[in-house]
């Protein structure tokens, strides 16, 4: 009887604390959770702060003298420190948390957007600039991770469109809102700026107030090494993922280089307004698209979103070629829903079956292609500026996107155990 009495109170004891285990496990969950909408805040907030610069390109070019080829400059230079930052510092939020690493992102943000308070040399933008690439690249992999770890488990798409749409969403409210300010508010090529400083140290409190996901795990050094690893069932999806990630986000960074430039001189209008919805036009979409992708399996959806994004791209080398910036506009439109279809499939392909510790590495792996496609393609474009116009270079970034397209149309698989609505 005692022995029974024992065994009653063992398998009591026992399912007690399974019951309380289980418990802690649902508040924990339930805790990180609520870090979910500070993290895609913080991401959205650091991103508009990268394109609130773009709208007052064509100010610095006719205030103070700078060329095309100066402005690609200063899109190379952001986007290489980006680079770098990913290559040095993508895996630290694994081993140090994501807190600690998404708020030195905003902070390096916040520093940028003091330094380019005061631009009257090209020294000056290119420093704002690359500050701003450091802080990009430090949050492209922390914030991002941070909004995987916290989404919500349904609906299942949620966490990739969160994290890879959220992005281009801050780009594009950045870019619209300093054009409206520049061109509507006083003290045009500051306002915009002193805003976002505002709303980064807001940023900032949310993540301190925000639970961490990550916990601290050893290795953090070793882990600054430069290094490019993805998980082993993902290196299939590679090839496609890059054909997807470069010949999209070129086409971000020939926005932000060459955009400025065509609007006024080709498509002959200086707004500062015009130009941030014409940015925008491009990268807001992309939030609409991302949600369809989660209608069909991941191929199927890049391979939609690429042929979208190349008719697209047809229709802004038209739009160049017989100076229309209505067609221009809608052209942008498409390309941008485009891309939205397909990058979110890639990053839910990418996505599939990843582990906490494995979600930092993927994101850097995915930011640094992206990156690549952003820089290459302008450092070459703007070498070519003295020798080829603008409407010949867009022919270029056109040849870029059909191959693209092509790789997309004939390698797209699906990852292992995908379903076919995500």
């Amino acid at each position: 009887m005692h022995q029974v009495l024992v065994a009653t109170r063992t398998s009591s004891t026992a399912a007690t604390r399974s019951a309380r285990a289980g418990a802690n496990a649902a508040l924990a969950d339930g805790s990180q959770r609520s870090a979910f909408v500070p993290a895609v805040t913080s991401l959205l907030v650091a991103f508009a702060t990268v394109g609130a610069t773009i709208p007052l390109f064509n100010i610095y070019r006719a205030e103070e003298g700078f060329t095309n080829g100066d402005i690609s400059v200063t899109v190379v230079a952001y986007s290489a420190a980006t680079l770098a930052t990913l290559l040095v510092f993508g895996r630290l939020s694994h081993h140090v948390g994501r807190r600690p690493v998404a708020i030195a992102s905003l902070l390096l943000l916040a520093a940028g957007s003091l330094v380019l308070l005061d631009v009257h040399e090209l020294v000056v933008l290119i420093a704002g600039r690359v500050l701003m690439g450091v802080g990009a690249g430090l949050a492209s992999s922390s914030l991002s991770s941070y909004i995987v770890d916290a989404a919500p488990v349904r609906p299942a798409w949620l966490a990739s469109v969160a994290s890879s749409q959220t992005v281009m969403l801050g780009l594009a409210l950045g870019a619209v809102s300093s054009g409206a300010l520049v061109q509507f508010a006083p003290w045009p090529r500051e306002l915009i700026f002193l805003a976002l400083v505002a709303l980064l140290v807001v940023s900032i409190g949310l993540v301190v107030a925000s639970p961490e996901t990550a916990p601290r795990t050893p290795g953090a050094w070793k882990s600054l090494r430069p290094h490019v690893s993805a998980p082993p069932h993902v290196r299939s999806l590679l090839g496609v993922a890059a054909a997807v990630l470069l010949a999209t986000w070129s086409i971000g960074s020939f926005y932000q280089a060459f955009v400025p430039g065509l609007i006024e001189g080709d498509l002959h209008t200086k707004s500062s307004l015009v130009l941030g919805l014409v940015f925008a036009a491009y990268m807001a979409p992309s939030a609409l698209g991302a949600p369809l992708s989660g209608r069909f399996e991941p191929a199927t959806a890049q391979r939609i979103g690429m042929v979208t994004f190349l008719t697209g791209m047809s229709g802004i080398i038209t739009a160049i070629a017989v100076h229309a910036l209505g067609v221009f506009i809608v052209a942008t439109l498409v390309a941008g829903v485009g891309q939205g279809l397909a990058i979110s499939a890639t990053t839910r392909g990418l996505l599939a079956g990843s582990t906490v510790t494995q979600r930092s590495p993927i994101f850097s792996v995915v930011y640094l292609v992206s990156y690549a496609g952003a820089t290459i393609p302008a450092l070459v474009a703007g070498q070519l500026t003295s020798v080829l116009t603008l409407p010949q270079i867009v022919l270029g970034y056109g040849a870029f996107a059909l191959a693209a397209t092509l790789v997309t149309l004939v390698a797209a698989k699906n990852p292992v155990g995908s379903s076919n609505v995500q």
